[in-house]
């Protein structure tokens, strides 16, 4: 009997408390929508399988010298796997559709709007006592609203790192929603006729300019605001070495076996972060309704801006590209050019999309270099 009383009292079932309960739920939740809804799987799938091995009582791969905190520690904490995956971005990223079109820039830095009014509205919303967020937590939250993920971590690993975990869900969570939470905010903002607007075909881009254009982002960014060199100098170099031509072996390791390790170890690092007792707080459901608020912003910061391009530019602007300058590459443009197509079939919009949604992961950094700068 006192064998059988050991078993069952070192058992998890002896030893699970009701937050952990609910917090197997919210991760098998997430595995499913990576795994039957197919929203973000990369990033769901091991987020969601982390947050399970880190909500299983008696369990120490998520705490002390266990793998998964180890990789907390190496990867996050040093903001190491965020780098990484700027990197492999930077590789995976053409900015021809930027380069020839320079104007869908505006697009990408407007769709930041989101950013800066969210982390306004956290300090506001701690003034008046419904949210306790120090000046550090609001510029974090904040940055969900540029649907950047690697980014939002980078900056909560920098400057709120209890918040690491919501952040992360939160962020990866609006990029899988795209689909569903941008079409509304892009038909409400524009009407029938502007929706119908075709573009002229993009110039074509010479390879000079694809390489100088990394190397002279980073130069003229990095000078300015050097904060933000870590996640924009990755991106450049991992673009120059796509553009190059002369080292790709280098490039494709980047493009698929160095983001694809790097993907599973910060997506498993992240759940770790699950804990009940780190997420089921008050402050959690006001970083998640926050982030959709800075995410919406964006978005209809991006078609306001289009709307206002169009109007002063020679050659027409479709303002639903204005909406993929939220950093979700490439998801936010096939949504742009889908909402164009079911106004007019004829009209495609996709790589017109991607110069702001290229434009809108550099705009990212950019916010995430201000961030740290001000509230560190």
């Amino acid at each position: 009997m006192e064998l059988v009383e050991q078993i069952w009292t070192g058992s998890g079932l002896y030893q699970i408390g009701a937050g952990q309960l609910v917090m197997l739920g919210v991760c098998l939740l997430l595995l499913y929508l990576g795994i039957v809804r197919r929203f973000e799987p990369l990033l769901l799938v091991t987020i969601g399988f982390g947050g399970l091995l880190s909500n299983i009582p008696g369990v120490e791969i998520a705490t002390g010298d266990g793998l998964l905190h180890l990789s907390y520690i190496v990867g996050i904490e040093t903001g190491a796997f965020p780098l990484i995956i700027f990197m492999g971005v930077g590789a995976l990223t053409d900015f021809g559709p930027l380069l020839a079109n320079p104007r869908t820039l505006f697009l990408g830095a407007a769709a930041q709007f989101g950013i800066f009014a969210t982390l306004l509205g956290a300090l506001g919303l701690t003034q008046l006592g419904v949210m306790d967020f120090s000046l550090r937590e609001a510029a974090a939250i904040g940055i969900i609203g540029g649907a950047d993920g690697p980014t939002a971590i980078y900056v909560a690993g920098q400057l709120a790192p209890n918040l690491l975990g919501a952040i992360a869900v939160a962020a990866y969570s609006y990029m899988a929603l795209v689909p569903l939470i941008q079409p509304p905010i892009m038909k409400l903002l524009t009407t029938e006729s502007e929706r119908k607007i075709e573009m002229v075909q993009l110039r074509e881009v010479s390879t000079a300019e694809r390489i100088i254009f990394p190397l002279l982002l980073l130069l003229l960014v990095a000078l300015l605001l050097p904060s933000a060199a870590p996640l924009l100098g990755m991106l450049c170099f991992g673009n120059l070495m796509r553009e190059c031509g002369v080292v790709e072996r280098l490039s494709n390791t980047t493009q698929n076996a160095l983001i694809n390790i790097v993907t599973i170890f910060l997506g498993l690092a992240v759940g770790s972060k699950l804990s009940a007792e780190q997420f089921l707080v008050p402050s959690t459901l006001g970083i998640l309704v926050l982030g959709m608020v800075a995410f919406a912003i964006g978005t209809a910061s991006g078609v306001i801006m289009g709307k206002l391009l169009n109007k002063i530019s020679t050659q027409p602007i479709n303002p639903l590209i204005g909406a993929a300058g939220v950093s979700a590459v490439p998801m936010a443009a096939r949504v742009a050019n889908k909402v164009g197509l079911d106004a007019n079939p004829h009209n495609i919009l996709l790589m017109h999309a991607m110069g702001p949604n290229v434009a809108g992961v550099i705009g990212s950094a950019v916010a995430a270099g201000i961030m740290i700068m001000f509230a560190s």
